[in-house]
């Protein structure tokens, strides 16, 4: 049926010129596939409106591979019709084969990317324990990149075994280009070591997504971690970028890697007359009329004297490391102004030896003669 109507349609249009026919039968098809592509998006559209967010997200993000659908098809239909020659039909069908290997690779990063966002909607990153979020959180986000990068690559080498010359001679290509793949092996060491160094994130995860950190001497949180750099967000706004390898090469502070409930530590330098009992208890009362406190630890230890004064240590939990921080700025405020208020005494002071009058007329008599 179909070959007796692509003759008719032939025969109908033999008058014309091959080539004017084929252009018009393939803007036909263009014209067509793009119209019933957007009458079908707007309908999923309206059916979708008052559905779940995802299934809004869903038809969003299928539009641009949808539509690339349709219009491969049409252009396969039109190049079946058309009264093209035998190098050109072989042209336009080997083009819409790379096509569809582009369309197949389209297709599996964005069924790759709804996956991802369906599977991690189970997890909160805002949440008050949130480290297992935070590990699933990272090994996905990795794990989809590594993924989409392979998906190009094979999308990529596909597309080039379509043509004879790369299928027939590829094995003696890559023999005869030892030093040429030597030279570019060198040249993408830092890029490969980042990607294997993503994958062994991924796996051991030493950090993961809003984790807090310590390194280059700088505080702050995992903000992102691409497939060859991670983003800090620093206590103060800024960024800091580091390449991937380097969490696996240098040494580093990560305060939520089990937990994310913190030690702080308070030091303060005190006069010897200072009453330690009435400090302890003041500390104690401070930290549990705290809404920061977690209840875990609280404790005030004389751990140094020192010429003048003695070195008393306070430790104090929170839930989390910026928790922690104001817990430290709250407990040095209200201790200060209690010893201020109550034993003011304590607070460290220089002294200096006043010599009686008498013995001082003597001591500069004697330095005058």
């Amino acid at each position: 049926m179909f070959e007796a109507f692509v003759a008719g349609v032939e025969a109908r249009l033999s008058w014309l010129p091959a080539w004017s026919v084929s252009l018009a039968l393939f803007t036909l098809a263009l014209a067509l596939a793009l119209t019933v592509h957007r009458i079908a998006y707007e309908i999923m559209t309206r059916i979708v409106a008052g559905w779940d967010l995802f299934w809004r997200s869903l038809v969003s993000r299928t539009y641009g591979p949808a539509r690339f659908t349709v219009i491969t098809l049409a252009l396969s239909f039109a190049a079946s019709v058309a009264p093209l020659s035998d190098t050109q039909a072989a042209l336009i069908r080997h083009g819409l084969l790379i096509c569809f290997v582009a369309l197949v690779a389209w297709l599996a990063k964005t069924a790759l990317h709804i996956w991802t966002t369906v599977y991690l909607r189970r997890f909160k990153l805002d949440a008050e324990d949130n480290l297992l979020a935070r590990k699933h959180v990272t090994q996905t986000r990795i794990l989809r990149r590594i993924a989409e990068i392979l998906i190009v690559i094979i999308a990529f080498a596909a597309m080039l075994m379509t043509f004879d010359g790369v299928r027939q001679y590829g094995v003696s290509l890559l023999a005869s280009a030892g030093a040429a793949g030597l030279v570019a092996g060198l040249a993408l060491q830092p890029v490969l070591k980042n990607v294997f160094a993503g994958i062994q994130l991924a796996v051991t995860q030493p950090i993961r997504i809003d984790d807090a950190v310590l390194i280059e001497g700088e505080w702050g949180n995992v903000e992102e971690i691409t497939s060859t750099y991670v983003v800090i967000r620093l206590w103060d706004w800024r960024r800091l970028i580091l390449p991937l390898n380097y969490f696996m090469e240098k040494p580093f502070q990560n305060w939520t890697r089990d937990d994310a409930a913190l030690i702080g530590t308070v030091m303060i330098y005190l006069d010897y007359a200072t009453p330690i009992e009435a400090v302890r208890r003041k500390v104690e009362e401070i930290a549990a009329a705290s809404k920061l406190w977690d209840r875990r630890v609280v404790n005030v230890q004389v751990t140094d004297f020192r010429q003048s004064t003695m070195e008393v240590r306070i430790l104090v939990s929170a839930g989390t490391s910026p928790k922690v921080f104001d817990m430290r700025c709250e407990m040095r405020e209200k201790l200060v102004a209690f010893l201020q208020r109550e034993y003011p005494h304590a607070l460290p002071r220089i002294r200096a030896e006043q010599t009686p009058p008498a013995q001082g007329a003597a001591v500069a008599a004697a330095t005058v003669q």
